[in-house]
């Protein structure tokens, strides 16, 4: 059985999160241009507030956020996340196996840095939320990318991830609710993963943070809750759900059998110590955010926000002659496939810097997320039905004569 302990060094490694169609971006915006932003996943640019109850826990704690916390975060934030996930089915022992951090990124960064020594792999799927491939990059790990299958509604296809395993291979990343497909993973595929990363002994990395921006009555089960002795990381916290990006407060739990990760985890105590601790008055906030986790959210429902504008861009889309859409099930990303024998596409770069020239609206090609066709694009909904339903006419007519040369 392996038993996990690190020695870590840090090549010379870059990664570059912005590229030529942002610089565009910019440089618009500078000129006095007006651009429709549908790439980032920030809900206060298009009025999303947080709720109420969440400005009053950080404003009335203010006082009490002066001073540094423990590394791990907050008592009372640890329980509130212990009691949420032990109510998720996830064997965790105690709020020592709790983390907060300065979001979910400050996080999966950490974990990469605790674990990946040169030469190491780490499954992760495509596509992907990028950052996952640019941590275990800088880690000094490679990235090996298993195939989410489009016919089978973005599920993880097992076979392909079973068949990209080595002997270098520490860990699994599963990303459920998924960005960027919006995609909600049914029971029997994560345990069909869990049962493949306990038979090779891998760490499971679980990103879940859109765990309560689900629609149509569909149910999340983290995979955690599989297999009580799996061991698991599961990264979660109230940015997305809460509609708080900006306060950064996020966490992750550690659950299942950690009798072989000593070394691990007293890596990850270390570098988690090294950054003192996080923001201690976004860790006010999450207790009265998981307190109110019980009942769904009027937006994810029929005549809510998210719901219709998802309902409108996923017919929008699909009415394009050349476009079709998996509709996703979850958060508020749609993950749409452009015929590229149709427009001649040959890089998904150009074509959504094209599309920003004209019709000065911004996406994100599908080759962000690690998708190696260049045959898909993301769109985040936030903003509202009037701008999604322009944003659609504009795309719809610039495809009508687009050949990419």
């Amino acid at each position: 059985m392996r038993t996990f302990s690190k020695s870590h060094k840090l090549d010379n490694v870059c990664y570059d999160i912005r590229g030529p169609v942002m610089d565009e971006a910019d440089r618009m915006i500078a000129a006095g241009e007006k651009i429709l932003k549908l790439n980032i996943g920030n809900p206060a640019p298009f009025d999303f507030d947080a709720p109420p109850e969440i400005i009053k826990a950080m404003t009335d704690n203010l006082h009490n956020a002066q001073g540094y916390s423990t590394s791990k975060g907050i008592v009372q934030a640890r329980e509130a996340i212990l009691k949420y996930h032990r109510g998720k089915g996830v064997n965790v022992a105690s709020v020592d196996d709790i983390y907060t951090g300065n979001g979910v990124s400050e996080l999966i960064t950490m974990v990469m840095q605790g674990l990946l020594d040169n030469g190491d792999e780490v499954l992760v799927p495509a596509p992907d939320y990028p950052l996952w491939t640019a941590s275990v990059t800088l880690a000094g790990g490679t990235a090996v990318h298993y195939i989410c299958d489009e016919q089978s509604e973005w599920f993880p296809d097992i076979a392909d991830m079973e068949s990209k395993i080595t002997d270098k291979t520490k860990a699994v990343v599963i990303i459920n609710p998924n960005n960027p497909t919006g995609a909600v993973y049914p029971r029997e595929v994560l345990e069909k993963i869990a049962a493949m990363a306990k038979k090779h002994e891998l760490i499971v990395f679980a990103d879940e943070i859109y765990d309560r921006l689900l629609m149509d009555g569909v149910e999340h089960t983290s995979i955690a809750s599989i297999d009580p002795e799996l061991f698991c990381i599961t990264f979660n916290g109230i940015s997305k759900s809460h509609m708080s990006a900006g306060f950064r407060a996020g966490w992750m739990v550690l659950s299942g059998n950690k009798s072989n990760m000593g070394g691990y985890i007293e890596g990850l105590n270390m570098l988690s110590s090294m950054r003192l601790c996080s923001n201690v008055q976004a860790q006010y906030v999450i207790p009265a955010a998981l307190s109110g986790t019980g009942s769904p959210d009027k937006e994810l429902l029929p005549g809510g926000r998210i719901y219709e504008q998802r309902e409108c861009i996923y017919t929008l889309l699909n009415d394009i002659d050349g476009i079709s859409a998996v509709k996703p099930k979850a958060a508020f990303y749609i993950f749409p496939k452009i015929d590229a024998k149709k427009f001649n596409i040959t890089s998904d770069e150009q074509f959504v810097l094209d599309l920003l020239r004209t019709k000065k609206i911004l996406l994100v090609a599908g080759g962000g997320f690690h998708w190696e066709q260049p045959d898909h694009f993301r769109i985040v909904y936030l903003p509202n039905i009037d701008q999604l339903k322009l944003s659609m006419a504009e795309m719809k007519d610039f495809l009508s004569t687009y050949r990419q040369k």
